[in-house]
């Protein structure tokens, strides 16, 4: 079920290089990217009105990336020929139109200031996803250089948050420690990855069938069935060829963001693996399909590796989190709850999916829905109902002759839901980025605030032994004091047994004094700098 487009697939050969020679004039930089400024430039050249290109901007750059890569361009030329040719320009505009038949737009006098300009080296190829571009900003991350990224490398807002984490926030992490307490430092590929759904639920709840209705085959190393059968987590992206690299394999390389998962072990690496295959849904968007959660106390300590960790990890890095459950499998485990209870969070992020539903009829599925929203509401303890949708993911129909006509209705129109929530996804996948960093940076300004308070707390000569086991024993006074101290709000302070878990590992004395100047530049770049960059990156004609 396809449920993006690609509109470079339905542009001719002959039409491609024809934008490939614009693409190359117009890409002032030479850096694979049109920008806003060389969008302004160009774009004029078509006569059309400054309200007209304002909305060929914002449905190009429907990422809201704040630049144009070779496939938004072919789309931006599209509908900038059907703008000529007197229809108006909508988000679904190029659903309607027969692009195979749709000619270059008319740009006037641009031959001849091709002609007149040098020739430079192609940086873009017309089969090239931007996404797999390496921006000059990935050798921010690797170089040992110490100088100040120059403002005229950023060339997008995620080079611009890149920009802030290398220079204001990475600082704050590193001296603090961070990266042990919660989450490891960045890296390039953790800002350019495509966004993630995840998958959770009980055994056999259809959780990779519901990722083989989307594509609509099978991925490499998919097993179904009513037992256990996914046992290990398994990250399903695009790539050249059908394949499954091991997980320690993947977590090793550069440019994929799975190198945190290190911190598991070999333990979780050996149950963990990447199915890449060529698709154009996993173009835009990664799946994580999970193993099933188990139900009982006994089946659970038979893990080798930190379960709720490694879905608290994934949480962190996922657009969308699905929770599947099957009609006939209600309960929440104990195993499950922690799952949930580790999503803490990241509840903007979690839909439910009763899945299956038509294995009974409308009265029982009345009865299931109330059953489901009881039990969630017990392990979720949110006074808010959470979005369930239901219906029967899987590739055969819907089984009407138990549901009946009302059934199969409702099925299709939530069916229709839960897709345009992950067409969404890309789209809101800049917006995610910043809400994610954000929230990244006022838990390090946290943290830095907590380590600094307990070092305060720490005698200067003796006794340090018996003061740091204080500190750790009562914690959650330690944060109050912190909280009153700096007026700071409770709900972003860490989760206290964790955190004790973690400090008792070290030395309290050690750790570093408060540095008002680092908090300082992470206040100033939440306050001032993410805003700006907002600014400098919104639709070039507003």
């Amino acid at each position: 079920m396809e449920i993006l487009s690609t509109p470079i697939s339905s542009c001719s050969r002959e039409h491609q290089k024809i934008y490939q020679d614009w693409f190359s004039y117009a890409d002032s930089d030479n850096d694979g990217r049109i920008t806003g400024n060389d969008a302004t430039k160009f774009f004029a050249i078509s006569k059309l009105s400054r309200p007209e290109l304002k909305q060929v901007w914002a449905v190009a750059d429907s990422k809201r990336q704040g630049f144009l890569g070779f496939r938004e361009f072919i789309t931006a030329m599209q509908l900038i020929a059907l703008a000529q040719s007197g229809k108006e320009i909508t988000p679904d505009v190029l659903a309607a139109a027969e692009l195979e038949n749709l000619g270059p737009p008319l740009l006037e006098g641009l031959d001849i200031l091709i002609a007149k300009s040098k020739p430079s080296p192609k940086k873009s190829d017309p089969d090239l996803d931007v996404t797999q571009y390496q921006s000059p900003s990935f050798q921010w991350f690797t170089s040992k250089s110490s100088k100040k990224v120059p403002l005229g490398s950023v060339t997008s807002i995620i080079d611009g948050l890149k920009k802030l984490y290398i220079e204001k926030l990475k600082p704050l992490e590193a001296t603090y420690r961070f990266n042990d307490f919660a989450s490891p430092l960045l890296t390039s590929s953790d800002f350019d990855a495509r966004p993630m759904v995840m998958l959770l639920g009980q055994y056999s709840t259809g959780k990779t069938t519901f990722i083989k209705h989307l594509l609509n085959c099978s991925y490499p190393g998919a097993h179904i069935g009513p037992e256990p059968t996914t046992d290990r987590f398994v990250v399903v992206m695009s790539g050249p060829d059908e394949r499954s690299i091991p997980g320690n394999t993947i977590a090793v390389q550069a440019d994929m963001p799975y190198s945190g998962l290190t911190t598991f072990g070999t333990a979780f690496l050996s149950k963990f693996q990447c199915s890449q295959m060529p698709h154009p849904l996993l173009e835009h968007i990664t799946f994580v399909d999970t193993p099933g959660v188990l139900s009982g106390e006994k089946q659970r300590t038979q893990r080798s590796y930190d379960f709720t960790g490694v879905t608290s990890w994934f949480a962190a890095k996922c657009d969308l989190i699905l929770l599947l459950f099957d009609p006939h499998k209600l309960d929440i485990s104990d195993e499950f709850k922690r799952v949930i209870g580790s999503l803490r969070g990241h509840d903007d992020k979690i839909r439910v999916v009763l899945n299956k539903a038509d294995q009974v009829d409308t009265q029982q599925l009345m009865r299931v829905y109330g059953a489901l929203m009881w039990s969630l509401g017990k392990v979720l303890n949110t006074p808010e109902v959470m979005r369930v949708y239901i219906g029967s993911f899987n590739d055969k129909p819907v089984n009407e002759a138990v549901i009946g006509p009302i059934g199969k209705e409702l099925f299709e129109r939530e069916q229709d839901d839960l897709l345009s929530d992950l067409k969404d996804i890309p789209k809101k996948a800049c917006d995610r980025r910043i809400n994610e960093f954000v929230k990244r940076a006022r838990a390090a300004k946290i943290h830095a605030y907590i380590i600094s308070h307990l070092k305060k707390e720490m005698p200067a000569m003796m006794g340090k032994a018996k003061a740091q086991q204080r500190l750790i024993d009562n914690l959650e006074d330690e944060f109050a004091k912190v909280q009153r101290e700096f007026h700071l709000p409770a709900g972003d302070f860490p989760n206290v047994e964790h955190f004790r878990e973690v400090l008792g590992g070290y030395n309290i004395d050690k750790f570093e004094k408060l540095k008002p100047k680092m908090i300082q530049a992470v206040d100033d770049m939440l306050g001032y700098d993410i805003p700006q960059l907002l600014r400098n990156f919104k639709n070039p004609y507003e």
